[in-house]
């Protein structure tokens, strides 16, 4: 099975800028920024596997 791709990293990545739209929208004060926190170490996490996989031989 195949890892990471970068169209697999692109549309996670849209999935979490959509929802940190959306918690924008919704929420407010402190629950905001956790959520974008969370969201943004979500986003870093599956660049560090993209990265990860491209480095690996097949």
């Amino acid at each position: 099975m195949r890892g990471m791709t970068r169209r697999r990293l692109y549309s996670a990545l849209a999935c979490y800028a959509a929802l940190a739209a959306m918690a924008a929208l919704v929420l407010e004060g402190p629950f905001r920024l956790v959520t974008w926190i969370f969201l943004g170490g979500l986003a870093v996490k599956s660049w560090i596997v993209y990265e990860r996989d491209r480095q690996e031989p097949l």
